[in-house]
């Protein structure tokens, strides 16, 4: 396990120099800049721009400015942000505001709400699936089927304006772009818009693979020894209908805790995924570099315990190969 663990981690550094590449390459192409004004409003004089460039290195040649963003990189620097005035992105990433606990930050935000997401989805989801499997052809099995169906057809924004319609503006139960996240209520929502999804798919499948488990040779082995159906399904359906589970569990926590772009934008929660759209908008290479990086940190350590979890799930499986 340790070899794996190496391996995985070495593994780990061409997978990031290849996206920051790809991703720096797009950025450049890209038309506009990062001075650049909306029409309408008032544009910077070139002797600003000049001076601009020059203090964010943006006047060297394009493969220099890789160089310098990745050394920096490599030592924890993140590099400025081109929009907010004297600050780095590594600070504007995971420090909270002064004097706030770490949890608000904007990492420590986004964190707190795909921790619910992902908790809500697994609790809800996976007892859904179990149970719809063994409740074939009943009419909480075809419940199930027609949650599973609608919310995996519906996209993540689509719902959010759904439930902002209708618990938001006509029910008024709870916020819609709230300022003060201290409360529970203007969690709600965000929390509910970025589950569903997942508590969907997570139903379809445990009932598939738990469906396929019930039907092997080995459960009807188990059963004609006169073992417990609750031993049967327990100890050797579930834990084996759990292995194709587990590798959307690792990615979708990843996903979940660096934040969906869009939910977080139309609620205007003050997490990393609003903030990657708006260094998007603003063309902030330092702030998109960040996050694309660290979001492909996270994904690589997911999959990582993915494998790991595959190994307790079933002893048969050789991590270490």
């Amino acid at each position: 396990m340790q070899q794996l663990i190496i391996r995985r981690l070495l593994w780990l550094i061409p997978v990031l120099f290849v996206i920051s590449i790809i991703t720096f390459t797009l950025m450049h192409i890209a038309p506009g800049g990062p001075w650049d004004r909306d029409i309408g409003r008032r544009q910077l004089p070139p002797s600003v721009i000049e001076n601009l460039n020059r203090k964010f290195h943006l006047n060297e040649p394009a493969w220099k400015q890789y160089v310098l963003y990745m050394w920096g990189a490599i030592r924890g620097d993140l590099g400025p942000s081109y929009q907010y005035k004297d600050r780095n992105v590594t600070d504007i990433m995971f420090a909270p505001p002064q004097g706030r606990p770490i949890w608000e930050s904007r990492f420590g935000r986004t964190a707190t709400l795909g921790l619910m997401a992902f908790l809500i989805a697994v609790s809800v989801g996976l007892p859904l699936g179990i149970i719809s499997a063994l409740k074939q052809n009943t009419i909480i099995d075809y419940g199930s089927l027609f949650f599973a169906t609608v919310g995996n057809a519906t996209p993540g924004f689509v719902m959010a304006i759904f439930l902002m319609v209708v618990f938001g503006l006509m029910l008024h139960w709870f916020p819609i772009a709230p300022t003060n996240w201290d409360g529970w209520k203007p969690w709600v929502l965000p929390t509910v818009t970025l589950c569903l999804g997942l508590t969907a798919y997570l139903t379809r499948m445990t009932r598939a693979t738990m469906l396929e488990a019930i039907r092997q040779d080995y459960i009807r082995t188990a059963r004609s020894k006169g073992l417990a159906e609750r031993v049967v399904i327990v100890r050797h359906a579930l834990k084996n209908a759990l292995i194709p589970v587990a590798t959307v569990l690792g990615p979708a926590l990843a996903g979940l805790i660096t934040g969906s772009f869009f939910i977080e934008f139309m609620f205007s929660f003050p997490g990393m995924g609003r903030l990657y759209i708006q260094a998007v908008q603003q063309r902030d290479y330092s702030m998109i570099m960040g996050n694309t990086l660290f979001y492909a940190f996270l994904i690589a350590a997911a999959n990582l315990v993915v494998d790991l979890v595959y190994g307790w799930l079933d002893p048969r499986i050789k991590v270490g190969k």
